[in-house]
């Protein structure tokens, strides 16, 4: 495990280090979450007009106790793992670019979980409709780099984040699936 952590250091270090100051402002726009508003409102129109509204707003809900879990199972694993970010590693914070900090734990990332996990439940929903949908995505790939770039996270902690994610969107698109089934059986 240890191997394993120093190779995680090691690539967040290189990865890190490929930014620059002209770039900062970008990446910290690209981290919040309300910078992608038009995305989602794009999503939100593709998917009304592909499963109507009655289905969208099961989904909505579906997506917000989805969030909530993600998000809750997230914080249970940064407080019991309890790994510093990149950030606060006195072992390589002499080595790294800190364009933004945060005194909360690393392992894993609440970003790259709640995004893959969104998008993996757009994704089961919308492949059937559109060739492209894995395009969608790219979302969660830049929103999750992001934080590698800002100093914020560990890459092992975007994977892991990313796989549970995956795993949550899996999990509530058969939920979802199972209820639209039942509420609206036509």
């Amino acid at each position: 495990m240890e191997k394993i952590i120093a190779l995680d250091k090691q690539l967040f270090v290189f990865l890190n280090n490929l930014g620059s100051v002209p770039y900062d402002q970008f990446w910290l726009l690209i981290t919040k979450q309300l910078h992608w508003t038009p995305f989602f409102l794009a999503l939100a129109y593709i998917l009304y007009k592909k499963i109507g509204g009655k289905k969208l707003a099961l989904l909505f809900v579906t997506i917000a106790v989805m969030l909530v879990f993600t998000d809750q199972v997230t914080n249970l694993v940064k407080d019991t793992v309890q790994r510093l970010r990149p950030c606060n590693d006195l072992e390589i914070k002499h080595l790294i670019r800190i364009v933004k900090s945060s005194d909360t734990f690393s392992y894993f990332s609440g970003h790259a979980s709640n995004s893959s996990a969104s998008m993996m439940l757009i994704f089961l929903i919308l492949r059937r409709y559109y060739k492209h949908t894995y395009l969608i995505f790219l979302f969660p790939l830049i929103f999750a780099y992001s934080r590698i770039y800002l100093g914020l996270h560990f890459p092992l902690d975007i994977l892991t984040g990313y796989a549970f994610g995956a795993l949550s969107g899996l999990v509530f698109y058969q939920i979802y699936k199972k209820l639209t089934e039942k509420l609206f059986p036509y």
